[in-house]
């Protein structure tokens, strides 16, 4: 029996498997759809080929020997996503408990070692078999070396040999490289000839036979352009040639006697797919048949369809879900409600419900416990027919959202599959995708939602078990909870806009940008379309000889940073920036507010997202009101167009005044910050006066910009590469100040290391109030992979108990204003900021209670401090 060897290029297969399947994460907090992607496509590559030797190739690090020649090899690739690069560790593991060889090599890519081994089997008579997404390995196909290509997601495979290569490819395996060397590749940064695409190298090698032949007889070459396109590119082209040559003769230390497979140990590997909760592929390692999951294998489900909802109906503790058909509750149609308790299952169509008194005060009766997804969108839903909802007890979003903020899927099924290990039976496309959706007849409707309410009900008991392993109840039933339905208020009390003002700014902002666009015109001596980079980029650098810093394959760079460092050679540059800034404005914020804003009442209903960031911070869509450019005075000047919603009233706004720093003072127990803060010093003149070791009337403005820039560095997990941008020194005098403030504050330093420290063993940073974010790559071997975790770990715990902080004012300050009987309302939160519309003769006692609200909200070892003002509109009120 001829001796079968079988090669994997494991990160090719970790990243089809990573953007094939949907986010899913362990109860550890540890992303698994890669790996779980993998382990699927692992398994059928044995059952399939039963191979006799098995190795798992991986890429070693960034830098290869192929950088020597060129520095820019692979130069355009963004940064593998940190939900990918932690299951890589997991995936080496996963190999070890299969017995599987896996190996890499410092300065040579998967490539070269899968070369090196299938060069060598195949010179001792093995079948060899290349599994891969990477098309540079079909240079290794011949008689004996087979190469199965992943084309779509980890189950579409193509399987190439010489005849298929030919077929399918268009040139020979020994043509491939010559292939690559004309055409290049984006995805690898490798030039080819500029202008020549796989057509036409595989034109022209089917004419020449290969890159030497080409060049030797150029003169034959028809076309004058494509003749001055390789003659010009020659080197490029040789160049190219050898970067994506695969090198057969690495010096790797395994050998076919290594990477003999004899088959796994069922029990070892059910263990540890017990341990990363992949439940669902233990039929394939034991050898029981597991038939994929149909409509018609569902448990089960008795439900009724209710056409009048009668006492016997209404039972506690129950799961409620409110159906709607499209993202923006406020004003999407209720197509049913889902209800769900231990006593029975019913579906409640729209109309039933809003009709019946009963199941109306059943929603407002506080007494009775309701679990929700999503209370926030569930009390707006229903606010919008009148029906203030109470009793919301549970919300399985935001419970998710707590366990793990880094997950980026938190809906029914993903939240189903990482809480009771299985799928959730229900099917996501039941409205269909796109322009065709459509809500379905009222059975299969029915049936969905109440299979998605009953999946709640099932799983809460198990969220809030997590919740109290993690120390959170106090986070979820004191804070988030109380938040949601506040927020929902605010939403739907939504804020004014004068629609006048908003579109007198619209024609100031166009006739202003018509005159820059005539401006830039006139600089460039033409004109052209100003907002496509394919038309600016020759103005820039080929007209106006511009230095080129950046190219991408569709032309020369015009981004934002590009240009920000051109600034300086040429005033087009400036005017560009100014240009495309008034247009954002233009087209997001006042054509945008435009769209957005109710036309009865004139007001826009943002929603805030409450399960979104990983710091614990809000923030908001439709529109985004965190985002409005402040910094610009044109963008200043759209809050000019918020204002209150009754005639006479006035915008309040309240803000913490330097919150992180009060934060971090307390976190970090400094004594120097604490002092500085207890004596309402500038924090940022005193932090320059012990960095630069001078008298306060010593201390320049210079000093004090690059002391603030430092201090919210800090703050914000700066290193020296990006204190050095932002001050605009060198990264050796960046760090230097990094130094010298660490010595200065020798309790910031402490809590730094130490923080880092402790995520390290516990996998997690938290808040003061118990808000966990975790960090897999502090264990990254990769360099700046783990430099950004810790700079995450430093800084997470302050900005998240800042986000805590706020969040709490809110809470308190609601209640407080219901208390003492304010008309007042709470409209918006923007970052630090509470704005609020009161009539004018609250406003005296107003502030006091606003201010000493935030500023006791909690008790810190330095003093919060509140800023205040109010005008007309929100422009004015600060």
């Amino acid at each position: 029996m001829t001796n079968k060897l079988v090669l994997l290029d494991g990160n090719s297969i970790a990243y089809r498997a990573f953007f094939a399947l949907p986010l899913l994460s362990n109860d550890k907090g540890i992303h698994t759809n890669a790996v779980y992607g993998f382990t699927t496509m692992l398994l059928k590559i044995l059952e399939d080929e039963q191979p006799s030797h098995l190795l798992v190739a991986f890429d070693a690090g960034k830098t290869t020997f192929r950088h020597k020649t060129y520095e820019e090899y692979k130069g355009g690739r963004e940064k593998t996503p940190s939900e990918l690069s932690e299951q890589f560790p997991v995936i080496r593991e996963l190999l070890d408990h299969f017995g599987i060889r896996h190996y890499e090599l410092p300065q040579y890519e998967a490539d070269d070692i899968i070369g090196t081994l299938a060069r060598q089997a195949e010179q001792e008579g093995f079948d060899v078999k290349v599994i891969s997404g990477d098309r540079d390995l079909l240079q290794l196909v011949s008689e004996r070396v087979s190469v199965a290509m992943t084309k779509k997601g980890i189950t579409n495979i193509e399987t190439y040999t010489p005849s298929f290569m030919e077929e399918k490819v268009g040139v020979r395996t020994d043509q491939f490289i010559d292939l690559k060397a004309l055409m290049g590749d984006s995805s690898d940064n490798i030039p080819g000839v500029p202008g020549v695409g796989e057509k036409t190298a595989v034109k022209l090698l089917t004419q020449f036979g290969n890159l030497d032949s080409i060049y030797d007889n150029l003169d034959q070459v028809s076309g004058k352009k494509l003749k001055e396109k390789l003659e010009t590119n020659k080197e490029e082209a040789y160049m190219s040639q050898q970067l994506v040559t695969i090198e057969v003769a690495a010096p790797i230390e395994v050998g076919l006697a290594d990477v003999n497979y004899d088959g796994y140990d069922t029990t070892e590997v059910s263990r540890y797919f017990k341990e990363l909760g992949f439940q669902s592929l233990m039929g394939r390692i034991t050898g029981e048949e597991v038939e994929e999951a149909t409509p018609e294998d569902l448990p089960e489900l008795h439900f009724t369809i209710l056409e009048e909802v009668k006492e016997e109906h209404l039972g506690q503790p129950a799961a409620l879900v409110v159906e709607m058909l499209g993202e923006n509750y406020h004003t999407a149609e209720v197509e049913g409600i889902g209800l769900v308790h231990e006593a029975g299952a019913y579906f409640i169509p729209t109309s039933v419900a809003m009709e019946s008194e009963l199941f109306k005060s059943w929603l407002e009766d506080s007494q009775q416990e309701k679990y929700v997804f999503d209370s926030k969108k569930t009390y707006v839903a229903l606010k919008r027919f009148g029906i203030e909802a109470n009793g919301l007890s549970f919300d399985l979003l935001i419970a998710s959202y707590l366990i793990n903020p880094s997950e980026n899927h938190h809906d029914i099924p993903s939240i189903s599959q990482r809480t009771l290990k299985t799928p959730i039976s229900y099917d996501e496309n039941v409205y269909g995708k796109g322009a065709k959706m459509k809500v379905p007849e009222q059975s299969v409707l029915a049936e969905h939602v109440v299979r998605k309410t009953d999946a709640l009900f099932q799983m809460k008991s198990q969220v809030v078990e997590q919740l109290q392993e993690n120390e959170q109840r106090e986070l979820f039933n004191e804070l988030e909870m109380p938040l949601s339905t506040i927020l929902g208020n605010m939403e739907h009390t939504g804020v004014k806009l004068d629609l006048e003002r908003l579109n007198a700014m619209g024609e100031e902002l166009k006739e202003r940008l018509g005159q820059i666009e005539s401006d830039v015109y006139e600089l460039a001596g033409e004109t052209f379309n100003l907002n496509s980079p394919k038309q600016l980029g020759p103005i820039l650098f080929e007209k106006l000889e511009l230095p080129v810093i950046k190219k991408t394959k569709t032309g020369y760079s015009t981004s934002a940073d590009i240009l920000e460092q051109l600034r300086d050679k040429h005033e087009i540059i400036p005017k560009i920036l100014i240009y495309r800034q008034l247009g954002k404005l233009q087209s997001t914020y006042i054509e945008g507010l435009l769209k957005l804003v109710t036309e009865d009442e004139h007001k826009i209903h943002t929603r805030f997202n409450q399960a979104l960031t990983q710091t614990g911070r809000l923030s908001s869509t439709e529109p985004n009101l965190q985002n409005i450019p402040i910094r610009l005075e044109e963008g200043r000047k759209i809050r000019q167009a918020f204002i209150p919603s009754v005639s006479g009233w006035k915008i309040f706004a309240a803000d913490y005044s330097q919150i992180e720093l009060r934060v971090l003072a307390h976190i970090a127990n400094d004594d120097k910050l604490i002092q500085a803060f207890n004596d309402s010093e500038d924090i940022h003149t005193k932090t320059a006066m012990d960095v630069f070791h001078v008298n306060k009337e010593d201390v320049t403005d210079q000093m004090r910009r690059q002391a603030k820039a430092v201090n919210f560095g800090i703050v914000y997990g700066i290193s020296d590469f990006g204190l050095s941008q932002s001050l605009g020194i060198s990264r050796k005098e960046a760090k230097t100040f990094i130094e010298r403030y660490l010595e200065s504050y020798p309790g910031v330093k402490d809590y730094m290391e130490e923080v880092v420290q402790n995520a390290k063993q516990t996998g997690y940073v938290t808040t003061l109030m118990n808000r966990r974010r975790y960090l897999p790559d502090l264990t990254s071997r990769n360099f700046n992979q783990k430099s950004a975790a810790e700079r995450t770990a430093m800084n997470t715990p302050i900005q998240g108990t800042a986000a805590d902080i706020i969040k709490k004012a809110m809470i308190d300050l609601h209640e407080r204003l219901e208390e003492e009987q304010f008309e007042a309302n709470l409209l918006l939160q923007v970052h630090d900021e509470l704005i609020l519309e009161a009539p004018e003769h609250e406003l005296e006692k107003l502030k006091d209670v606003v201010v000493d609200v935030m500023e006791h909200t909690i008790e810190l070892s330095v003093p919060l401090k509140v800023d205040y003002s109010y005008g007309p509109t929100w422009y004015d009120a600060k």
